[in-house]
């Protein structure tokens, strides 16, 4: 522009000194001067484009047009240096003629830009060495490919290839975004498979040092415990070969080292009770086990190391097994010293009472075939509360429920009393001494003359009777004194005990019932004696668990894959009972059992023989087992069950008891009684 005006000057100075000039200048400048700014503007821009893209040397000249350079020849005879830069920077305005713009526009599918593309902007900020952008016009394929006039061109492909190369592109992004989705789930899967696999494996034995082991009982995985435990291993196994490869300064140092790690460590389970001075020590030791890696890391020998490690640490969680088993078996023995306390108070206060006062109301309900009849035989004041309290408290209508209540002399008056101080609603209960049953005796009963034989009171009395663990642990179990009550014995005799009724539901002291119980009384047992529910899974609570088939008594006559049933909650028909002499059968087998050759001592195994094929199995839902010795049972069973039982060693009465399972019981307790309060019995 700014040569225009300066030309328009001179033109109207040459009109004012001879306007027959102006005309010839006008056609000058439109037919000649006017194209051949065109052509070096663009010519100059193109120059700098290429400039600023750092092309190779030669390159430039290659690209010009010839018309360009003709062009740029006359033009630098006629204006000025300073002329030319104006012309070329304002060539960036030419709208559709400037190369930015045809570079920002859609452009032809003849046309193909090759290199990076950059904006104006861009390229006015952008580094000597980016790539030049380079059009090229495409050539059309035949026999004899065009050749541009340069002898530089190059083949572009079709609109179509182009398509299928961005197709085959997307392809292969989404084929590769797949691949890595597929291997994150595969790895999830893993992950989440090794940590199902953990949870099955033995925590008392493995504890919980596991890189899959979800922590949910405790966010804090105690890092810095499991940390020093791993460097003191590392340090044991290096101090056995630092003594074999006779390296006592080494020795020496992680002796030293081990020492204060133990003492630092001691009992600390948590991260949280660990001293101020335990990270420095942590640091110190790992200086050392790094000093004796360089010096004595033997793959063979440390992976020897390890493997007598593991084995002497298997023995010790074997021996540790059977103590804790004895002391298991020993604690469910006992009875708590509040439990105890509160039977001898209950006892002097029965006593104390006049005979007149010693009996319970309702005793003309005691024989009616027409209620629901039930029978505990327990020596446990507390637990057999529960039992009667949880029934009735379930119970639509405790008017139509008996309680047969056995207990032993030393037990009598404390059950009682503890009856008549906290009757069971409108319930009818009474309460008898099994040492009262005279026809229960050494000639009628096996099981007694056994218990009274020489041979049984070695097996229990002896006072040189093994009670180490290695070989007392196994058979500890059969040494509860409840295999020598005969309160554990009586089942077997329900219809002498109860002659004048039909059905009977016999109930253990170590049950809570959660459910009305009445329904039981109008199942159908199919002709067969006892109504029980099955405890078998695939390979386990099978015949051959608790009887001996290599006897051949046993194995002729059971079936070893038959399915166990459980004692606990029994629906007994005593008119078939007594029809098909079950006592006299359960007599029979106990003879045949005195030297303990058929099974060992209890009532189940004789059970499952006398009752073979004479159980109806009752719905699951009836009777849920295991929270005794079974951290594991489903809470979702236990809510649904009638009735829930705590068989095995962990008794909810007991310190030893499941602290998850324990509520259950202890909510038909009232602890603000009197008697509970002043023997120390609490929640």
């Amino acid at each position: 522009m700014a040569s225009g005006r300066g030309l328009s000057g001179m033109g109207i100075h040459r009109k004012r000194g001879g306007g027959s000039r102006l005309p010839i200048v006008l056609v000058i400048f439109f037919s000649v001067l006017a194209p051949l700014i065109f052509f070096v503007g663009r010519g100059l821009y193109t120059s700098a484009s290429i400039d600023q893209n750092d092309i190779p040397s030669g390159s430039s000249k290659q690209n010009v047009h010839w018309r360009e350079k003709l062009a740029l020849q006359y033009i630098k005879s006629l204006l000025s240096k300073d002329v030319i830069d104006v012309i070329a920077a304002s060539t960036v305005d030419l709208g559709p003629l400037s190369l930015d713009s045809l570079r920002k526009s859609n452009m032809s599918a003849s046309w193909k830009f090759v290199g990076a593309e950059t904006s104006v902007e861009n390229n006015a900020t952008s580094e000597p060495n980016q790539k030049a952008v380079r059009i090229e016009k495409e050539a059309p394929k035949g026999k004899g490919d065009n050749i541009l006039s340069d002898g530089h061109s190059q083949l572009v492909d079709t609109p179509a290839k182009q398509f299928r190369r961005q197709l085959r592109e997307r392809r292969r992004e989404k084929r590769a975004a797949d691949l890595v989705q597929q291997d994150d789930e595969a790895i999830v899967k893993l992950e989440n498979a090794a940590i199902e696999r953990s949870k099955s494996v033995d925590s008392a034995v493995l504890g919980k040092y596991s890189i899959w082991r979800k922590e949910n009982e405790n966010d804090n995985s105690d890092s810095t415990v499991r940390l020093m435990r791993d460097q003191m291993i590392m340090a044991r196994v290096y101090l056995s070969i630092a003594k074999m490869k006779n390296k006592p300064d080494l020795q020496q140092e992680l002796q030293s080292r081990l020492k204060e790690s133990q003492r630092a460590l001691g009992d600390t389970a948590a991260d949280a009770d660990l001293h101020h001075s335990v990270p420095e020590k942590i640091k110190l030791m790992g200086q050392v086990l790094s000093k004796a890696r360089e010096q004595l890391y033997d793959c063979k020998l440390v992976t020897g190391k390890l493997r007598a490690m593991l084995q002497t640490a298997d023995e010790q969680v074997r021996s540790l097994k059977k103590q804790s088993t004895f002391l298991s078996q020993l604690a469910a023995k006992t009875i708590p010293n509040g439990i105890h306390c509160m039977s001898m108070r209950l006892t002097i206060e029965y006593y104390l009472l006049p005979p007149e006062k010693r009996k319970f109301p309702g005793s003309e309900n005691l024989e009616n075939p027409n209620l629901y009849h039930y029978a505990l035989f327990s020596d446990n004041v507390l637990a057999a509360s529960v039992v009667v309290n949880s029934t009735i408290m379930n119970a639509k209508d405790s008017s139509k429920h008996v309680f047969h209540l056995v207990t032993d002399k030393l037990n009598f008056g404390a059950m009682n009393m503890w009856f008549l101080l906290n009757p069971p609603g409108k319930a009818a209960i009474h309460v008898e001494n099994v040492d009262e049953f005279k026809w229960l005796n050494s000639s009628y009963c096996p099981v007694l003359r056994q218990l009274e034989s020489a041979s049984m009171k070695e097996y229990y009395f002896k006072a040189d009777h093994p009670t180490t663990l290695s070989s007392g642990a196994s058979n500890l179990k059969y040494r509860n004194p409840k295999y020598l009550s005969m309160l554990n014995h009586l089942r077997f005799y329900l219809p002498q005990v109860y002659p004048k009724l039909n059905k009977i539901l016999f109930l253990d002291d170590d049950i809570v019932v959660q459910k009305d119980l009445t329904r039981l009384w109008s199942v159908d047992l199919q002709g067969k004696v006892n109504g029980a529910v099955e405890t078998c899974g695939e390979s386990f609570h099978r015949f051959d668990k608790y009887l001996n088939f290599t006897n051949p008594h046993i194995a002729r006559n059971f079936d070893p894959n038959a399915c166990g049933w459980a004692y606990g909650m029994n629906m007994f028909d005593l008119k078939e009972w007594k029809k098909k002499d079950i006592t006299g059968i359960y007599h029979k087998w106990q003879n045949m059992n005195e030297d303990r050759t058929l099974w060992k001592l209890g009532t189940l195994p004789p059970g499952l023989i006398t009752f073979y094929n004479l159980t109806h199995p009752l719905e699951k839902s009836w009777h849920v087992l295991g929270l005794g010795y079974n951290p594991s049972v489903d809470r979702s069973e236990i809510e649904n069950a009638a009735v829930v039982h705590y068989n095995g060693n962990m008794k909810p009465w007991l310190e030893l008891a499941m602290t998850k399972y324990r509520s259950y019981w202890t909510k038909y307790i009232k602890y603000d009684h009197p008697y509970l309060r002043n023997c120390n019995l609490n929640e």
